[in-house]
């Protein structure tokens, strides 16, 4: 995780979090201690289809559906996995706690490094990580200073501290230069993705130039793109139109 942003990329730390930690932890335990399940209060829902394999689905209440977050899953982990609040609404969820007077009623959401308390930020990295460097336009112009790399993210505009007449965005973010390059809006968009380290819940990828929905970010809704299979463990997305800040 912290290489990926040593590398200029924005990791996501629910999706690795899960697959590592919360669920390869809790069925290691449960594992040794003789359990056949482990439940989970995430918004999904897993259902066996006709040829026997096992599917992760939205969970019914749109708002909260958090399968974007279980991607890194395998059938084998699906087997042994009960999600009990994917049929209900988080509403529904909160009214059932707060009528048995659990504790867990009054808790706020947990959010991105949900056990970093201090910052993700300072949590990760030591200060040498947060090296200051150049602000670049495309040109190459010097524009002004940044705080160190795993502070920015591509589309970000708030916090860069230059003074322009134009709105300015991160475009890219280079580490062999520690260098942030900035640029216009338009320049955000990307009509390609290339995905390493793919994980394909099925057991299988897609047929090559599958038409699939996706999703790059857990709010944005999907949008219509062509999968084209590069190897077992990469692929390419071609979007019927191009995507804003993709990182």
């Amino acid at each position: 995780y912290i290489a990926k942003y040593r590398n200029g990329e924005t990791p996501n730390p629910c999706g690795r979090c899960n697959r590592h930690l919360r669920f390869g932890l809790a069925l290691e335990y449960a594992t040794e201690h003789g359990y056949d399940f482990v439940a989970t209060g995430h918004h999904v829902r897993c259902l066996r289809e006709p040829d026997s394999t096992l599917s992760l689905r939205r969970g019914i209440d749109p708002s909260k559906d958090q399968t974007y977050f279980l991607y890194g899953l395998a059938q084998d982990d699906l087997d042994r996995l009960l999600f009990p609040v994917g049929e209900i609404s988080k509403h529904a969820v909160y009214a059932f706690a707060r009528e048995r007077h659990l504790t867990c009623a009054e808790l706020p959401e947990s959010q991105d490094l949900c056990f970093a308390v201090a910052g993700r930020t300072s949590f990760l990295f030591a200060q040498s990580d947060l090296r200051p460097g150049p602000i670049l336009d495309l040109a190459g112009n010097r524009l002004g200073t940044h705080e160190g790399l795993p502070n920015y993210t591509i589309g970000q505009r708030r916090g860069l501290g230059i003074p322009s007449g134009r709105p300015l965005y991160v475009i890219g973010i280079d580490p062999e230069r520690n260098a942030l390059v900035v640029g216009e809006e338009d320049r955000l968009f990307r009509s390609e993705l290339r995905v390493v380290d793919a994980n394909y819940l099925s057991g299988h990828p897609p047929e090559d130039q599958s038409r699939l929905g996706v999703k790059i970010r857990y709010r944005s809704p999907a949008v219509g793109a062509t999968f084209h299979r590069d190897s077992d463990e990469r692929f390419q997305l071609e979007f019927d139109a191009p995507q804003r800040a993709i990182t």
